[in-house]
């Protein structure tokens, strides 16, 4: 398997050359919607390519627009608009899976394009990477960008449960280690930290009883 720690290969799953499906899956747009995934799954490509050329700037917007033109076809995204234009018929098993690996494959290197910019916005990496693992929860690379993403935001705690799970699939790749052990050394950190103040609130806690016994309180009776 790939090593999810490197982002030199954009997602190639759902690439092959879409053939033509039987009459009356076109639903009544334009295009039909072989033609649409086919379009879409080239958009892809284009991106791979500019990707592969660190031209991340017209890759993430080849992207963006496969997934948009995947977006008409989703059943999930186009439910809560039902009754405004022309409705599609339902897709094809064969359709509904090229759909979904070309939407998984177009977020996962989106999240792999923002990894690769100046000022990373670590959200956004998250947002893509969830969205694949809603469709697909054991994706590895999916995990791994999740685990980067929390633990640059500072949850260790949820970086690590992402990233432990990519470690069981790939013990040997050195950026899950890497990321893992930072995840569990600033838990270990916090976890001190905690253990310090603690020790501190019971240490001041201690010194306030003992000071009380030796200089009780004047009370009512008490002279000046």
């Amino acid at each position: 398997m790939e090593a999810v720690g490197a982002d030199d290969n954009p997602d190639e799953l759902g690439a092959v050359a879409a053939e033509p499906g039987p009459a009356g899956h076109g639903g009544t747009s334009a295009k039909p919607v072989w033609a649409l995934l086919e379009e879409a799954v080239q958009l892809k490509m284009k991106g791979n390519a500019f990707y592969k050329e660190k031209n991340i700037r017209s890759a993430i917007g080849h992207y963006h627009r496969a997934l948009l033109v995947l977006r008409g076809l989703d059943s999930s995204v186009m439910a809560p608009v039902k009754g405004f234009g022309p409705e599609k018929p339902p897709l094809t098993q064969d359709q509904e899976l090229m759909l979904r690996n070309t939407q998984v494959d177009c977020y996962n290197n989106l999240s792999a394009c923002l990894l690769q910019k100046q000022k990373v916005d670590y959200s956004r990496v998250l947002e893509y990477s969830l969205r694949v693992l809603q469709w697909q929860p054991g994706n590895v690379k999916a995990l791994y960008r999740a685990g980067v993403a929390t633990l640059e935001m500072g949850d260790a705690q949820e970086a690590k449960q992402y990233l432990t799970q990519v470690y069981r699939e790939q013990p040997n790749d050195a950026n899950v280690r890497e990321r893992l052990q930072r995840a569990e050394e600033k838990l270990n950190r916090e976890l001190q930290r905690e253990k310090a103040m603690y020790r501190g609130m019971f240490s001041s806690s201690s010194k306030g009883a003992t000071a009380e016994r030796v200089n009780p309180p004047n009370t009512a009776g008490d002279g000046v």
